[in-house]
């Protein structure tokens, strides 16, 4: 072989020999098999210091080694301070969320006990625990995670109950204010019924002629209340009706109040329901002491009866609307 263009190779020479130097070997070894050679050595004294290390370790606590037993009980305690500041850390953060469940949770429960008293539904009932009940099986226990999932589905759970709750409030005041604007409340409290509305005898020429009323026999004096909150828009002297007031309830709905012996109220004031308006008298065209009372809608006498019997019957109220559809 000659040496042009080429390096030789380096090599490393080992000899090795028995005790007696009576037999001898030799070893030859390349720069990449040493190189190899001493990173497998590399490998096998560091698993063996590891597994030395563990070994120390474990039979010294164990057996309760001062020096051993002394570094054991710094890392045990490194470990459950560091444990400790996670857990405070994520107790906190827990108990803030919890804090705002709990607001939130009493929130809710004002808005459901309004809702319910809106519609007559008993709270002390819906209060009440649920029986409840079953074989136990276990299960394991939950995580941080788990936990905090928990929660943000129970918040995002309580958002939306408070709004349709408050959706529901919005609606059943406006259920409630229309019915409070809708004519049903009797006007006079202690009298009864004389003359009922439709054709009669008339008491003046004894002629056929339409009753646009209803008529309360009371005594002068007697009170007569809103049936329904409105505007008042006549507080006058009329030549048929003489005292008389009316109410106007919104859409097309009015009230009249007429023979009254003495008004209490005048032309714009606000009158809410059952409030006193004026007192029963006998002006006008009028035989007695007496409360002509009339449901106008869109200016056509309607049966006052209809009104009041649905005030009588609750869930009637609400069938019976402002446009007096079924009235006429």
């Amino acid at each position: 072989m000659d040496g042009a263009g080429r390096k030789r190779e380096k090599k490393v020479h080992f000899i090795i020999t028995d005790a007696w130097l009576a037999k001898s070997r030799a070893v030859h070894l390349s720069g990449t098999k040493l190189v190899l050679a001493l990173v497998s050595l590399s490998l096998v004294l560091m698993l063996m210091a590891a597994g030395l290390y563990h070994w120390v370790f474990l039979k010294g606590a164990r057996e309760r080694w001062p020096v051993v037993g002394t570094l054991v009980r710094f890392v045990v305690q490194d470990e459950f301070e560091q444990r400790d500041r996670f857990m405070r850390e994520n107790l906190d953060a827990m108990a803030r969320r919890l804090g705002e469940m709990q607001a939130r949770m009493v929130q809710l429960e004002a808005l459901g006990d309004r809702v319910s008293g809106l519609a007559g539904v008993n709270t002390a009932e819906l209060k009440a625990n649920p029986g409840r009940g079953g074989a136990l099986i276990e299960g394991r226990p939950l995580s941080v995670q788990e936990l905090q999932a928990t929660l943000d589905d129970l918040e995002r759970l309580t958002g939306e109950r408070t709004d349709l709750l408050t959706v529901m409030e919005s609606r059943l005041i406006d259920q409630q204010l229309k019915k409070l604007m809708v004519p049903t409340q009797q006007p006079i409290r202690a009298g009864h019924v004389g003359s009922p509305f439709g054709w009669r005898i008339d008491p003046f020429n004894g002629r056929s002629a339409l009753h646009t009323g209803l008529d309360f026999q009371a005594e002068t004096g007697t009170p007569i209340q809103a049936a329904a909150g409105g505007v008042v828009v006549a507080a006058e002297v009329h030549p048929q009706y003489g005292n008389m007031v009316e109410v106007d309830h919104g859409n097309n709905l009015i009230t009249r109040y007429a023979h009254a012996s003495r008004l209490l109220v005048k032309k714009g004031d606000l009158v809410k329901r059952g409030q006193k308006v004026a007192e029963v008298g006998t002006t006008g065209r009028s035989t007695g002491p007496h409360l002509h009372f009339e449901v106008l809608v869109q200016g056509v006498p309607q049966d006052p009866q209809k009104f009041l019997r649905a005030g009588a019957a609750p869930q009637n109220v609400a069938r019976l609307d402002s446009t007096g559809a079924r009235a006429r």
